[in-house]
């Protein structure tokens, strides 16, 4: 099975690597899954924290006005 991979503009066979370039493109793959992933849990927790902020601001309003403008959008 040929496993051809790219590094910048170069394309290799993972089959003709040493056994330590193996290691080391191992590694360079573990890398990249864990960027992924924390790039999406970086997503996330934007999201979450912009939700944060509007309930915090929508409780601030509420407190100083003194209407729950929430319970104007909820159906009962």
């Amino acid at each position: 099975m040929q496993k051809n991979f790219r590094v910048d503009q170069n394309s290799y066979d993972f089959n003709l690597l040493s056994e330590k370039a193996k290691i080391i493109y191992g590694n360079l793959k573990f890398v990249q899954k864990l960027s992924q992933e924390l790039n999406g849990m970086h997503a996330v927790l934007n999201r979450a924290k912009n939700a944060y902020i509007e309930d915090l601001k929508e409780e601030i309003v509420q407190k100083k006005s003194g209407v729950d403008f929430i319970s104007f959008l909820q159906d009962d």
